[in-house]
């Protein structure tokens, strides 16, 4: 019989829909007919999550990944994080964001010294985050610190759609300011790496432009000409298989009928409407840069409807088995 690799998932805010799409994932035959899941989070959550959701599995602590023997109705977990008995649910807080990070920082540490095969990290909150006094915008730039990665993007994968992101959670008027060319060489080089861990051989990597028809020779902005175009011929001329910057309605479109391995995009939103147009359920958000291998599902805590049993799991089941696919 073939030994499975050992994956940690993150529960994510615990008064979001992490403990349940989490707990959904480790529960089901899609993500146990992969891998052997382990939990990472308080034994209160995983718990209530469990009982809310009526699952015949029995919940077994354990304190690290080399103590796993992953058996048919057990879900296992490293406890991490403190919580009160009564925390509060469908909202922010600063007891959860402290968790939060606290399920991040063990995770990552098991993944860094190779107990697990993989990270696979449920959403957490922002806001409960700064709320804790943890000076981090994200998972992204959480785990880079973690494990000291100093070149690192985020990479989305839905459906036949691949997408890199030059920036991430910036406010639209700063984006211009933030496109340079040694950051977008820098992110080409990124999506090659990508690539590898995808096991995409010879990559044909599509840069979008910023601006309308990627600046049209200059008269919708400049950005392409001064910053991103230099930046695709130094990246040629390293052997990288880079074209642009193209208008993005276009690129997307050669992208989605398999004519580009994976979009460079200039913001957020630029790559992740047309992902998650046509994979909202399925999208899988993937460091890229990091030295070891991190998921996570392309949604957020979804407090309107945590703790009521109606959170889909497709995207982190998926996240799940991204991770497992993914090489080093």
């Amino acid at each position: 019989m073939t030994k499975l690799p050992k994956l940690a998932i993150t529960i994510g805010e615990p008064g979001g829909i992490g403990p349940e799409v989490a707990v959904r994932a480790a529960a089901s035959p899609e993500v146990r007919s992969v891998c052997a899941p382990i939990l990472i989070g308080g034994e209160l959550p995983i718990r209530k999550a469990l009982d809310m959701l009526s699952l015949p599995f029995e919940l077994r602590e354990i304190n690290g990944p080399r103590e796993s023997r992953p058996d048919a109705g057990v879900i296992e977990f490293v406890p991490a994080g403190h919580l009160p008995a009564r925390f509060k649910r469908g909202a922010p807080t600063a007891g959860g964001g402290a968790a939060c990070y606290e399920y991040i920082k063990k995770a990552a540490g098991f993944a860094v010294d190779g107990d697990v095969h993989a990270v696979c990290t449920a959403p957490i909150s922002k806001k409960a985050l700064r709320m804790a006094g943890v000076a981090y915008p994200g998972h992204t730039e959480m785990l880079a610190e973690l494990t000291g990665a100093r070149r690192f993007a985020m990479m989305l994968v839905g459906g036949p759609l691949r997408v890199l992101l030059v920036t991430i959670h910036a406010a639209i008027r700063d984006v211009p300011d933030m496109i340079k060319k040694d950051v977008v060489l820098e992110k080409i080089l990124l999506a090659s790496v990508a690539a590898r861990m995808l096991g995409i051989a010879g990559p044909r990597i599509g840069v979008c432009g910023l601006n309308p028809h990627a600046g049209e020779e200059g008269l919708f902005g400049e950005e392409e000409i001064r910053e991103i175009a230099p930046a695709v011929r130094q990246a040629r001329r390293r052997g990288i298989d880079a074209s642009g910057p193209v208008s993005p309605d276009v690129l997307f479109r050669k992208a989605f009928t398999g004519e580009t391995d994976i979009v460079l995009a200039m913001y957020h939103d630029q790559g992740l409407i047309p992902l998650k147009m046509i994979a909202f359920d399925r999208g899988v958000n993937v460091t890229v840069g990091l030295p070891i291998i991190r998921t996570s599902p392309d949604h957020g805590t979804a407090y309107d409807i945590a703790w009521k049993g109606r959170a889909n799991p497709a995207s982190m089941i998926e996240a799940v088995r991204t991770a497992v696919s993914l090489r080093p």
